[in-house]
């Protein structure tokens, strides 16, 4: 897809986020909260990148994982953007944006924080007929 697709395709914070690898404001994404159950897809192309049953509440102003729905679901890549070292995580099917990894989880199964922005997921609620 090119960027004008993009454009279309998205909401200006989306695009920013999700394209230009922008971040949305700590505490203000309608995900921060969310304690439902289900699946946190890619707002871009809406593959599966998270369950809810990995997701922790780490006070970091982001939603927050400690591990991702598939091993293929995103790809990491190493960010040297503002100053510092960081791992970037992005949506394996379309490269989008979605944060940041950290390993300063040590209360969490796998020690892993993943920091995504909520711009940059859609949520799937479970259904009453999947387990």
């Amino acid at each position: 897809m090119d960027d004008a697709e993009w454009k279309k395709r998205l909401t200006p914070e989306q695009y920013a986020v999700l394209r230009q690898k922008g971040t949305e404001s700590p505490f203000s994404g309608l995900l921060l909260d969310n304690t439902k159950p289900g699946t946190y897809v890619c707002a871009g192309c809406g593959t599966a990148v998270f369950l809810s049953n990995n997701k922790f509440e780490s006070h970091c102003g982001w939603p927050s994982f400690y591990d991702v729905a598939s091993n293929s679901a995103v790809t990491l890549s190493k960010d040297t953007t503002h100053g510092m070292t960081r791992t970037e995580v992005l949506c394996a099917a379309c490269g989008g944006h979605l944060g940041h990894l950290f390993d300063d989880a040590p209360d969490q199964p796998t020690g892993l924080r993943y920091c995504i922005n909520s711009v940059s997921l859609d949520f799937k609620p479970r259904t009453s007929d999947e387990n």
